[in-house]
């Protein structure tokens, strides 16, 4: 049974979702699912912008045939060549052999590395500003190389001032009926999803998002229809502003986030101490998160939330503990910066996890590392207080400046 809804009288949404897939990518949970978004055109033209998952390929199928009611597929658009949106190019090619596939030379490319069926005659490459009328629908091409592969593109329709946006504007978590922002309470329910997709699968590349947003800004947005999460069609300031910000690497709060590794409780029992104390002091909405229990994709979606984070860590096998090394590891690698970091060690003998921690954030951008290091040799102990005072008013009067 087929199951669509129309983003607009001549657009139609034939995606789906996933609710059984656990680990996006194999590697994020998704604990609420995950949608992936397709869309047909109906014009003198039919035009499909880009397919879906293999998992949901029977009712994609029976969505595009129910929508095209007999007519021919005469384009299929390809933003973006993640098999999680061109899983079904070769199936669709084999229902409507007449199609013609429209994409970027370097995701033609990839899609002869996906497939073997034969090309030939059946593409054509779009570059920057090329156009493609469908009839009274226009699409106009905007490249967007690593937002976040080197094929993607993202496609404009003039007439209805609609942005199919690939992979950027996207969320983890599947659509429960509801397609569009206005159908859910997008901040609370679905902000964090949001911002955890975006930190771990695009975060990496914050300045090839700027230059898409300045392509954007030039553009009259009414609707953005992403690959993943519900369709934009009103409050569209509102959530490019936190992109502009999450790819600026700019906090999204004053806020402060505690990362803690404890092997027996004593590191966590400091960090404790150390979020009442700080709340004495009068910092709100403090977060702690065990690095071992707590997925990393957690922890990097909360470091581009938070202007504030302290690390506080056990040394381990005379280096850093494992969970918090990797932990660090991954927001370096997803290019954090623009963050002030405060760091608590603990060691029984040859502490070594301050010095490593310092280390690694050293070897980030616009790093603001206050001096106070609180270290602990074992536990927090009483006249320790002092040097615990001085951490909580240093971290205090980094938020107030």
């Amino acid at each position: 049974m087929y199951c669509t809804r129309n983003v607009t009288n001549h657009i139609h949404w034939v995606g789906g979702s996933d609710h059984r897939l656990a680990l996006f990518e194999n590697l994020f949970p998704i604990p609420r699912g995950v949608a992936y978004n397709s869309y047909v055109i109906l014009d003198e033209k039919t035009a499909l912008v880009d397919t879906v998952d293999a998992s949901i390929t029977r009712q994609f199928l029976e969505n595009v045939a129910h929508v095209l009611n007999g007519r021919p597929l005469d384009y299929m658009i390809i933003n973006h060549m993640e098999p999680d949106h061109c899983a079904n190019i070769e199936e669709l090619v084999v229902r409507y052999p007449d199609v013609k596939i429209v994409a970027t030379a370097k995701a033609i490319q990839m899609i002869r590395q996906f497939y073997d069926f034969d090309l030939e005659g059946r593409t054509i490459a779009v570059k920057e500003n090329d156009t493609l009328s469908l009839g009274s629908h226009t699409l106009h091409f905007v490249t967007a190389p690593m937002v976040h592969w080197p094929e993607v593109m993202m496609t404009y329709e003039s007439s209805e001032k609609v942005l199919f946006s690939a992979d950027a504007f996207g969320s983890f978590g599947a659509l429960d009926g509801n397609l569009f922002n206005d159908e859910v309470n997008f901040e609370s329910e679905w902000l964090e999803d949001a911002r955890r997709y975006y930190s771990n699968i695009v975060g990496k590349y914050g300045p090839q998002v700027q230059a898409v947003l300045k392509k954007a800004s030039g553009l009259d947005i009414s609707v953005i229809c992403p690959l993943h999460g519900p369709v934009w069609r009103n409050n569209l300031a509102w959530f490019i502003d936190k992109y502009d910000k999450w790819s600026r690497y700019e906090p999204e709060e004053q806020a402060l986030v505690i990362f803690y590794g404890s092997i027996y409780g004593n590191t966590e029992s400091a960090a404790t101490v150390l979020a009442s104390r700080l709340s004495e002091a009068g910092i709100r909405n403090i977060k702690l998160y065990d690095v071992s229990s707590t997925h990393v994709s957690y922890l990097v979606s909360e470091a581009w939330r938070c202007s504030h984070i302290i690390f506080a860590s056990p040394t381990y096998n005379m280096n850093l503990y494992p969970p918090m090394e990797a932990a660090i590891h991954d927001l370096k690698a997803l290019n954090l910066q623009n963050r002030t970091v405060a760091v608590v060690d603990n060691g029984t003998w040859a502490n070594v996890a301050g010095k490593n921690m310092r280390a690694m954030i050293g070897e980030m951008k616009n790093m603001t590392m206050l001096d106070n290091q609180l270290s602990l040799a074992s536990s927090l102990k009483e006249e320790q207080t002092e040097q615990l005072d001085q951490m909580v008013e240093a971290i205090v009067s980094s938020f107030n400046k």
